[in-house]
């Protein structure tokens, strides 16, 4: 028996884990609302026609061999008009790099920055691969409380108390995957103050930042211009393609702190090739076309999260706070008839037929005894979804 890797034995990955045991549910006949994934092609929402479209004229136009390592330049120059209508930001087209999806960028980052031993610095809760990759490396993320109380704000004095010399980046993910939250400009702030107090990178995943229900998004680097922090971004969500995998990294560079990053990312980025030709030709169009679809679909969300959130909190066992954005909810078991939150999850799965993710998955210190559900579903489904949960808890509660 050949034996895997050492470091492989940790990865673990929660939101498609479950999925496992719902299959096998599945298999038997039944009926599964899965409520686990942030998919919205899963549910009722679709790619916009133009940017089929396009990804459809780009094969026929010949783009089907490599693109360049970091990015079409058209691409790029598109990102550059984003950022500079909706964040005020002058970047250059050498500051950004067009990665696989997000999580590509976040593997490239740590893998040029981290060393055995390293610690790095992540929102608890958080998404789940800023651990992974972190542990992969040898390194050791530190989750950083984020208060529930308080609309799962990140709580700036545990931050300063969890920095010290091993430190190598702060992660900040607004809107927030799993909680909804949304951070202030005040709040980001005084992370960038630290940051800048102890020579810490800050690294910015918005990956949401047009789905926002109240208020509005603040890119990070556009409350700190003079301050080296770089942003991941990307199309699966707000341009709904998320199986066409295309993100960036931008890098705001102003002094020149992160030359030896940046260098070693772009290193990174052409040792892996490209990312989808096509796709990213399909992107192109995304950003220069119709906007309305983000409306609509924003809209709609919105509707969908006030739904879910009243539901919830009308079920004797469960509470939670009022996301304000992405498409999560993270509800809190209110019993402790489970022994974990993975137990409380798997117990829904085979008695009520709903598929959530366990919170614990996403941080166990700041997300055990909680659940990530997701407000994609069309409100009929999440009605029937919080039924079936209320009359299960209904049975096990009382």
């Amino acid at each position: 028996m050949f034996e895997p890797s050492e470091k492989s034995g940790g990865i673990a990955y929660a939101i498609r884990e479950v999925l496992v045991p719902a299959r096998k549910l599945e298999k038997n006949g039944i009926k599964i609302i899965k409520m686990n994934i942030g998919d919205p092609i899963a549910y009722d929402f679709d790619t916009p026609h133009h940017i089929k479209e396009a990804l459809y004229q780009a094969a026929l136009d010949g783009y089907n061999g490599y693109a360049p390592s970091e990015g079409y330049e058209e691409l790029r120059e598109e990102i550059v008009k984003r950022e500079k209508k909706r964040n005020g930001m002058g970047y250059d087209i050498d500051d950004i790099c067009v990665t696989t999806g997000v999580t590509e960028a976040l593997q490239m980052f740590l893998a040029a920055v981290l060393n055995a031993g390293d610690e790095l610095l992540v929102p608890g809760p958080t998404y789940p691969p800023y651990n992974l990759i972190t542990s992969f490396h040898g390194a050791k993320p530190v989750p950083y409380a984020t208060i529930e109380e308080e609309n799962w704000q990140p709580d700036v004095e545990d931050i300063r108390k969890k920095i010290n010399r091993r430190t190598k980046a702060i992660i900040i993910i607004n809107p927030n995957n799993p909680t909804g939250a949304l951070y202030p400009p005040k709040v980001i702030k005084e992370i960038l103050d630290l940051a800048a107090e102890n020579n810490i990178i800050v690294v910015s995943d918005e990956i949401y930042d047009d789905i926002v229900f109240e208020g509005r998004h603040y890119s990070t680097a556009s409350l700190a211009k003079d301050m080296p922090i770089i942003t991941f971004n990307g199309f699966s969500k707000v341009y709904l393609v998320p199986g066409w995998r295309v993100g960036y990294a931008i890098f705001n560079n102003p002094n020149g702190e992160l030359d030896k990053v940046k260098d070693a990312f772009f290193r990174i980025a052409r040792a892996r090739l490209c990312a989808s030709s096509v796709a990213q030709r399909a992107m192109i169009a995304a950003l220069r076309g119709s906007q309305q679809h983000i409306v609509e679909m924003v809209n709609k969300l919105r509707k969908r999260r006030d739904f879910a959130y009243k539901r919830i909190n009308e079920i004797n066992g469960l509470s939670t706070t009022k996301p304000q954005g992405a498409f999560y909810i993270f509800p809190k078991i209110e019993t402790n008839k489970w022994k974990s939150d993975k137990e409380f999850v798997l117990d829904v799965l085979e008695n009520a037929h709903v598929l959530f993710v366990h919170g614990s998955g996403f941080c166990p210190v700041y997300g055990k005894n909680h659940f990530r559900a997701v407000i994609l579903p069309p409100l009929e489904v999440i009605e029937e979804a919080f039924n079936r949960v209320e009359e299960f808890m209904k049975r096990v509660i009382e």
